[in-house]
């Protein structure tokens, strides 16, 4: 019979790695915790991304912003989303999973309902529509936090599939705006208190406002469902002074490297996709497509955490970044160029549906990898610990690296579109930005090799 200490709130008895009490009552607490925080992280996702859709379709009810601040739209919410995760990082072991989750969920409805008042005055400034942006990086940071708390919950070896599912089905937050907000704003949805249509040149209405408005009673139910239905830790509350101790360790910027790789090149391919699609084929209907490459990455990233778990993630990641070098190289080649104009939409399309594949694979298998690293690091940093304080350290070191590393990567939201809106400006295609990518994940191979995935690895993973 379960007893406050493994039912209240907040869990003073939590012993993951316990076989017997996982099995007993650890694993059904675990799992109702992680599919709460699931749908939380979907519409971080889906708040923090909007732009990326918003963006595309603000000339057509006569917004005459210019490519380059609309590509400005698209990148600031991973700038401000990046910045605040070093932030919240930190925050579940200083206010509780629980408390956090709901918290964070709840500030959502701040940028969701400004952005629905204020795509419905023509005369909004442009300025304004920059706060609600860098307002949006409030769902790009809850990723840390969340991944932080789900760390906790789950022994080490099922971690990387929990961590997989959390962060795979969260990301799908991004394909399920890109579908869903095409739909939404063709219709009015919330009837006169939704506020009136835009009309299109050809006649048409549009309820932009909607991409705003449609998130905020999916917010207000699960920011409930966080605070009546998770759960807080008493282990995992440690003060900022105690987490701090992840600067000193050199894998963790390591794993920022190879994350920035990984996450930062789905999260910054998913900002930038449809603009960049829309600016290289004009005549393709964008958000007809968009949705699917955060969609292949998001699912690749849930179904392949196992993957990690059995061959080890170190060799993973290492082929990850080949693959995705490959990818990229097709990317251009089926560009827009001198000798073929127009280009070739489905070559460029197949190649970006690969790389999202890839992102996904290599999402999971960098998470897999820092616990099982931090594992080793801390039976050499600290041989004095006995058996459980080694287990509390190494996990709450695990949670803050993962939470700081997505922290970090979650700045390619803002550099990937930055950098195509720049390559653009520069030399009229974004190829340069593209080569650019491809050297950085020549980069993050050596580092993998070198680190990990070679039989003499320092850490060998």
């Amino acid at each position: 019979m379960a007893t406050s200490a493994t039912s209240g709130r907040v869990l003073t008895d939590w012993r993951p790695e316990d076989a017997d009490f996982w099995a007993k009552r650890g694993k059904s607490v675990a799992t109702r915790n992680l599919w709460i925080s699931i749908p939380a992280l979907l519409l971080a996702f889906s708040v923090w991304m909007v732009w990326s859709v918003v963006v595309a379709k603000m000339p057509a009810i006569g917004f005459e912003f210019t490519v380059g601040q609309r590509f400005w739209l698209a990148a600031l919410p991973g700038l401000s989303g990046a910045t605040l995760r070093i932030f919240y990082s930190f925050m579940v072991p200083i206010f509780g999973g629980r408390k956090w989750t709901a918290f964070s969920t709840a500030s959502l409805l701040l940028p969701a309902i400004g952005i629905g008042y204020a795509i419905q005055n023509p005369d909004t400034s442009y300025i304004t529509f920059l706060v609600l942006a860098l307002m949006c990086g409030f769902g790009g940071g809850n990723f840390a936090s969340s991944m932080a708390n789900i760390a906790y919950f789950y022994p080490q070896r099922v971690k990387g599939q929990a961590l997989a599912l959390n962060a795979g089905l969260g990301n799908l937050g991004v394909s399920v705006m890109q579908f869903v907000v095409p739909m939404v704003i063709t219709a009015s949805v919330f009837g006169a208190i939704g506020g009136e249509p835009q009309t299109l040149t050809d006649g048409s209405k549009m309820w932009l406002q909607n991409a705003g408005f449609i998130w905020v009673p999916f917010l207000v139910i699960t920011a409930l469902m966080a605070w009546f239905g998770m759960n807080d830790i008493a282990d995992a509350r440690a003060s900022f002074a105690d987490q701090s101790i992840i600067f000193k360790r050199f894998h963790n910027w390591v794993m920022c490297v190879l994350y920035t790789g990984t996450f930062g090149s789905f999260i910054g391919y998913s900002a930038g996709f449809p603009l960049l699609m829309k600016t290289q084929f004009e005549n393709v209907d964008v958000l007809a497509y968009a949705f699917l490459g955060p969609l292949v990455g998001a699912l690749s990233r849930a179904a392949t955490g196992w993957v990690s778990d059995k061959f080890g993630g170190g060799r993973v990641t290492l082929w990850t970044f080949v693959f995705m070098i490959v990818a990229v190289v097709g990317v251009i080649q089926f560009l827009p160029s001198e000798a073929n104009p127009a280009g070739n939409f489905w070559g460029f399309f197949a190649c970006f549906m690969a790389l999202f594949f890839l992102t996904g694979v290599g999402n999971a298998s960098t998470f897999q990898m820092i616990p099982v690293i931090m594992n080793k690091e801390i039976k050499r940093l600290m041989p004095t610990l006995d058996a459980d304080a080694h287990r509390k350290q190494a996990s709450r070191e695990s949670a803050a690296i993962i939470a700081f590393t997505s922290a970090i990567a979650a700045y390619g939201a803002f550099f990937i579109p930055k950098a195509y809106g720049t390559s653009i400006a520069m030399t009229g295609a974004p190829n340069s930005a593209l080569w650019g990518f491809a050297i950085f994940y020549a980069v993050c191979v050596v580092i993998t090799f070198i680190f990990y995935a070679r039989k003499s690895a320092p850490v060998s993973c």
